[in-house]
């Protein structure tokens, strides 16, 4: 064991309040983070579950109405799966539509998939949102009616077999899942033909900036490999659909960083403070440490090492105090938001150990160097005048 390592062990550093603000600051930063994560997840995940992370559309701008079909085996299909960060690609179908129940009539843009989790012994089978469940006072076993405008209006009605939980947040993006051949039936398409296709990426790649990178080369491949005979087709991003939900994710992560940046100097503050009090009641010992031959630097990494001890020692216990913390919530959901305002009826958590690990060592990395000003007090102590008061 090192000299300053054998004398930091025997100093004894009263600073529990220290400790204790540390531990409440690093409470507070891996919160922060997983909640910042959890929104990210979550709200990227329904986006992904409602359109794809990128869609390929046909460039008519009027494929919600059903007159515009594309071909399910499209040739560019095979090159966009292999590009990198291209995960899934699913066909589907979108058909604008109007829903009435009793009096209640609203505009709902109806979903055909493939793989709905729908009965295949029901007819015209749907799963649609709760918020749509709650305005036509249908629940699941019931039935409602459908219009589909077009050269003619069609109506069709649907029965419900499955309520789901929507947190796209307003009431003028309700989507109803059905199945892909009942909206082709609908439609009057054959069982090659699909009004579009949504691209899942991989779960790297869908930042606002990966999203747009690869929507674009998703274009410029479906432009490239498309047949002289073949309908044309745009890629859209989720992020350029839904920008007012981006941008409030970028909204959040901005906070976050703030409130790390905010924590680290009240932790650094708060030992500030603390490493001046150890010093004012070790000024005998710097004394005596110099007196014997002890560099200032030397003696400053006595007192480094113990603060760093403290400062570790609360890193740990405001680390678990968030674990523990994510996982009731993550379990029990007591914590409880307005989804008109969040987009979601809850506060969700989502650790990310590599942004937490990140967030600690930057954390320590800050506060160990505030705590070199203080240190600069050692070269003020006169060991001559101390030792001789003491």
């Amino acid at each position: 064991m090192s000299a300053t390592g054998f004398i930091a062990g025997r100093l004894r550093y009263r600073g529990r309040i220290a400790m204790v603000s540390i531990a409440l600051s690093f409470l507070v930063m891996i919160i922060a983070v997983s909640v910042s994560s959890g929104f990210r997840k979550e709200l990227r995940d329904a986006v992904s579950a409602v359109s794809g992370d990128v869609r390929l559309l046909p460039s008519d701008l009027d494929w919600l109405s059903g007159s515009t079909p594309l071909e399910r085996n499209h040739s560019c299909l095979v090159h966009i799966g292999q590009i990198q960060g291209v995960r899934e690609i699913h066909p589907v179908i979108y058909r604008a539509g109007i829903v009435k129940n009793d009096d209640i009539v609203h505009g709902v843009l109806f979903k055909g998939v493939e793989d709905a989790a729908l009965p295949d012994s029901v007819s015209m089978a749907a799963s649609i949102p709760s918020r749509l469940s709650a305005l036509l006072g249908a629940g699941e076993g019931e039935n409602f009616n459908a219009y589909f405008i077009g050269d003619k209006v069609k109506v069709r009605k649907f029965h419900v077999c499955e309520v789901h939980e929507d947190i796209q947040g307003t009431d003028d993006k309700l989507v109803v899942y059905a199945r892909l051949s009942d909206l082709q039936r609908l439609n009057g398409w054959n069982p090659d033909q699909v009004s579009a296709f949504e691209i899942l990426l991989a779960d790297n790649m869908r930042s606002t900036g990966q999203m747009a990178a690869l929507s674009r080369e998703i274009g410029a491949a479906a432009l490239l490999y498309s047949g002289d005979d073949e309908s044309s087709m745009v890629s859209v991003s989720a992020a350029d659909s839904n920008p007012q939900l981006f941008d409030w994710l970028s909204l959040i992560d901005f906070n976050v960083f703030i409130v790390i940046a905010l924590m680290t100097v009240v932790a650094g503050f708060n030992m500030i403070s603390g490493l001046l009090i150890l010093l004012f009641e070790n000024i005998p010992t710097i004394g005596t440490l110099k007196s014997l031959g002890m560099t200032d630097r030397s003696i400053a990494m006595v007192f480094l090492r113990t603060s760093s001890s403290l400062v570790l020692k609360g890193m740990l216990l405001g680390n678990a105090a968030a674990f523990i913390f994510c996982a009731i919530q993550h379990l029990t959901r007591f914590i409880t938001l307005d989804p008109e305002n969040y987009f979601i009826s809850y506060v969700p958590v989502h650790l990310e150990i590599y942004k937490i690990m990140a967030a600690d060592a930057a954390a320590y990395i800050v506060i160990m160097l505030l705590l070199l000003l203080p240190s600069m007090f050692i070269s003020k102590v006169d060991p001559a005048r101390t030792v001789r008061v003491n």
